[in-house]
């Protein structure tokens, strides 16, 4: 489980290809605290760690999990927000994050705000998955690439959400432009709520 609040960006130093399945190795700052068999955040996916050296650690994708996030199009060079799992006895700053993303966005807008950035993000979702509680509400919580937002102006397929300036230079919201892939990971809550509505 997640807060949604990026630790630090990890750089994609070396990507290997095994039959379905795409082996990351990342170089990351905390890097030398990691153990295998850890549970990390990467834009939003929870991965396992299972080889550390160094400053270095790799960690694996299996085909659905590729098939449902933007992990696959990661090259050389990118870099991924990352977040270690959330220790029981601090404060969720975020919101409650499982790491389990649901689909991916595209961004169609980006402006300036005094300052700040408003992103403008488009998703597809059909109606039967909307019903279970995969949508946006005006106010909400979502989580872009990890990140824990609040959910502006909704429709049926397309959200805002403003990003501090903090967040563009410590997260890859600095990289997002019109057209760039992004993980959405739904509040659970909703999901929850969705499902017991459908059910009585």
């Amino acid at each position: 489980m997640f807060s949604g609040i990026v630790e630090a960006m990890s750089e994609v130093v070396a990507i290997e290809h095994e039959q379905d399945n795409i082996h990351f190795t990342l170089r990351c700052p905390f890097a030398h605290e990691l153990h295998v068999d850890q549970s990390l955040s990467h834009n939003g996916v929870c991965l396992t760690v299972t080889r550390q050296q160094g400053d270095t650690y790799t960690t694996t994708a299996m085909r659905e999990t590729l098939q449902r996030s933007n992990l696959g199009l990661l090259m050389v060079g990118d870099q991924v927000n990352v977040e270690r799992s959330m220790l029981m006895n601090g404060r969720l700053d975020g919101h409650i994050v499982q790491g389990h993303v649901d689909t991916t966005a595209r961004c169609t807008n980006v402006e300036d705000a005094a300052g700040s950035k408003i992103f403008t993000f488009a998703y597809d979702i059909a109606p039967e998955m909307a019903k279970r509680g995969y949508f946006t509400v005006d106010k909400g919580s979502v989580t872009v690439n990890g990140v824990s937002l609040t959910v502006c102006n909704p429709t049926d397929n397309t959200f805002e959400v403003n990003i501090i300036p903090y967040t563009l230079d410590n997260t890859n919201f600095g990289q997002i432009e019109p057209g760039t892939i992004v993980n959405l990971e739904f509040d659970i809550l909703g999901k929850y709520i969705a499902r017991l509505s459908a059910i009585q």
